[in-house]
This record gives C-alpha cells, structure tokens and sequence, in this order.
C-alpha cells in the first residue's frame, strides 16, 4: 500500500479507473461551518491518492470532472455526507454514486450496526483502526499516522462493495438500492439547503 499526498488538486493525467472508492476529511460535521480538508480515493488496487484542500480554496478542476463523469461510478461510506461536503465547497454534483451504508441497511435487517469499521470486520475480514479519526484535519501538515487512517477509509470499499452487491441480489434487494444511490446526489442537496432532518416524505 502507498499513500500519495496532493495539494489542492488531483493531478493532471492521473486515472483511478471506473470506480473510485472516495472518503473525505472535514472540521466537523456541519458542512457550513466546517471546511473540508482532505478527500481520500482509491481505484480499488491497493494505492491511495489523497488532496489535501486549503482553507479558501473553492476550486479543483481535476477533481470536480472525475467526480462528475458519468462513466466512473463512487463509492462512498455514508456518502450522503461527504457529497453535501464535496457539493459545498466545489459546487460539483457527484454522480453516479453508491452507498455502503445503504446497501448494508437494506441487507443487514438483522443488526443496527452499520458503520464501516463493523462492516469490514464482518464482511471483509479486516480491523481498521478509528484512532486518528478525531484528530485535526485541518492542520497544515499531516501526520503518516493520518494519512494512513485516511486511507484505511477507501482501500477496502470495492471489496466491502462486491459482498454487499451480492447479499442485496440475494435478497432481491438490488432495485431498491439503485434507486437510492440516485436519489443520495439531490438528498445531499436538500441536507445543504435546510432539510437535514425532516423527513419530507411523512404525512
């Protein structure tokens, strides 16, 4: 595994393949008050490229077309999250997309644990370590410690991906999943817009 550390942008050229397993990194969880710091993707192949975003930044030309190119799909975990962050800070409609935590919502019934370090313990066979999680992203130098934990956040997404795919056709499932993974670019929106917590769908 290498991890590959890039200021402001990807860089030029660079091809991560048709599904990139993307993770972002932030000051906090209000995408409004909180600045986006570092996103971390992988093409599935054991390497991480990672860009490390200054504090006024709003623009990243690279990133932004490989987050919107309809022939490379994202793989998030809790993507409903990092694309409200990605759309606040770039402007960019991430699509198409695919959710880890939805898809082990709709297959997982038997259990209310869905977080990723749970679902690569079970699914994936890998203990993935939560230390650095808490820790301040928005320093002006990352520790190898970070960046590693960054990393550990996207690496094993195609597998965890590729199980979950199967459990949802076994269940008969995967229809359902699609159509979510549509609806999570414009559910993002509505998170940025005001409605984060109301259900808009009740009575």
């Amino acid at each position: 595994m290498a991890n590959h550390l890039y200021q402001n942008d990807l860089p030029d050229g660079l091809d991560l393949g048709p599904i990139v397993a993307i993770d972002c990194e932030t000051m906090g969880l209000n995408p409004h008050r909180d600045r986006l710091c570092l996103i971390q993707m992988s093409g599935g192949d054991g390497e991480c490229h990672l860009v490390q975003v200054s504090k006024d930044q709003s623009e990243a030309p690279n990133l932004v077309a490989m987050l919107e190119n309809p022939d490379i799909l994202k793989l998030f975990h809790f993507g409903r999250f990092d694309i409200a962050a990605l759309h606040h800070r770039f402007g960019a409609t991430t699509a198409p997309v695919y959710c880890t935590k939805i898809a082990s919502k709709l297959v997982r019934t038997f259990t209310d644990r869905h977080g990723l370090k749970t679902l690569l313990q079970e699914l994936v066979g890998v203990d993935i370590s939560k230390h650095q999680q808490q820790s301040d992203w928005g320093a002006e130098t990352l520790t190898p410690a970070q960046l590693d934990y960054a990393a550990s956040d996207v690496l094993y997404l195609h597998k965890l991906r590729e199980i979950l795919d199967g459990m949802l056709a076994r269940e008969g499932r995967s229809t359902h999943a699609q159509a979510c993974f549509e609806f999570l670019p414009t559910r993002a929106k509505l998170d940025l817009a005001g409605w984060p917590d109301v259900d808009i769908f009740s009575h």
